[in-house]
């Protein structure tokens, strides 16, 4: 009986301590710790600052996606979609599109993580199949800073 409360103990600290060191970038959290956040508050939303390395970057109606891993279907992976407004506001700071200045940069925003459905379809229609992906979106320009 008290190796299991010493192991469930031991299981403890040694959870926080990764959740310690996940967020160990000025408190600045993790695409992964991100994902598993707004995973478990789902369909409520997960805020904070978000840390992630831009790796690809696509778009989608007038919304720019920014994401955290080459493949944006990828478990693992954080997306951030850039609406137009923040688009424009990011252009004019950095001088040129997001999507060509950041490829590659780490970079900070300040948002809310959130799951989100993405249905499979088949002529435009839901296939009844579906996943899931952590988008954190971006109304503003001043939402997203450069590390690097």
């Amino acid at each position: 009986m008290k190796a299991a409360a010493l192991t469930t103990g031991l299981l403890g600290v040694l959870a926080l301590a990764g959740c310690a060191t996940a967020r160990s970038q000025g408190d600045a959290i993790p695409p992964m710790l991100a994902i598993e956040r707004a995973a478990g508050l789902a369909p409520g939303g997960y805020p904070g600052t978000f840390v992630m390395t831009v790796r690809a970057s696509g778009r989608q109606g007038s919304s720019l996606y920014l994401n955290s891993e080459s493949d944006y279907r990828d478990p693992r992976n954080l997306s951030l979609e850039v609406r137009p407004v923040a688009q424009a506001q990011l252009e004019s700071r950095l001088g040129a599109p997001a999507e060509t200045v950041l490829q590659g940069r780490t970079i900070r925003v300040d948002g809310e993580a959130r799951r989100v459905r993405i249905d499979f379809t088949v002529g435009g229609r839901p296939t009844g199949k579906y996943y899931y992906q952590t988008h954190v979106v971006i109304e503003r320009g001043e939402q997203l800073r450069s590390v690097d």
